[in-house]
């Protein structure tokens, strides 16, 4: 399994497109698993339209153009739709791509919506490219955890997609005293390396067990 971890939705920045075009391959498919919204912004599918649809969503354009510049077409890039699709719908989008993208907002949610739609068994048999930006790179880690931010005011750990669970990650990081503080608490309490990347500036591409860390990211370890 491929699992790449970013930072943001360029995926076509001159410091990845090195190396992910050895991943992303003109002829795939992708399924965006667009679930991460919060509910105070999104209430109904107009709201949901509003940010993703191909039609006028204000993020549809830069989300495909990341996959476009690696020959993708827009036509093979699907997007789960909260309240268009049904279980079965969203199902059949997983299992029929060869590219999952988790998009970025609040992984939480996103993991409690992925249950709802009973799509956790089929995105964990997946075997192809699992991919994801902020809370989409988060929600690939076993247990992720969350500094202090305007969404998040205490710092916790929640469970993820089970697909990475030897290392730690901390998104956007920008060298504040909350994400330090964040870090040691979780070098302290759970021992593992926890990997920092920089804001809109880092990646961590891992590809069957073997870590490969892109532009900016700094590495902490409990010794």
């Amino acid at each position: 399994m491929i699992n790449i971890l970013l930072e943001g939705y360029d995926i076509d920045a001159p410091w990845l497109y090195g190396e992910l075009k050895n991943y992303i391959k003109p002829e795939y498919s992708v399924a965006a698993v667009a679930f991460s919204f919060k509910d105070s912004r999104v209430r109904s599918r107009s709201d949901w339209d509003a940010l993703y649809s191909k039609e006028n969503g204000k993020y549809y354009d830069k989300i495909t153009r990341g996959f476009t510049s690696y020959g993708v077409s827009r036509d093979k890039i699907s997007f789960i739709n909260y309240f268009a699709d049904t279980k079965q719908s969203a199902s059949q989008k997983i299992e029929a791509a060869d590219i999952i993208y988790f998009l970025g907002g609040l992984p939480d949610r996103m993991m409690e919506r992925i249950k709802e739609f009973g799509l956790y068994d089929a995105l964990m048999s997946h075997n192809g490219i699992i991919m994801g930006c902020s809370a989409g790179a988060l929600i690939q880690l076993a247990e992720y955890h969350l500094s202090p931010d305007e969404d998040y005011p205490e710092f916790k750990y929640y469970d993820g997609l089970p697909y990475l669970n030897n290392f730690y990650v901390e998104v956007h990081y920008e060298g504040t005293e909350a994400q330090d503080k964040a870090i040691r608490r979780v070098l302290a309490e759970r021992d593992k390396t926890v990997y920092a990347t920089g804001l809109g500036a880092g990646a961590i591409l891992v590809d069957n067990g073997n870590i490969k860390l892109l532009g900016d990211v700094r590495t902490f370890n409990s010794r």
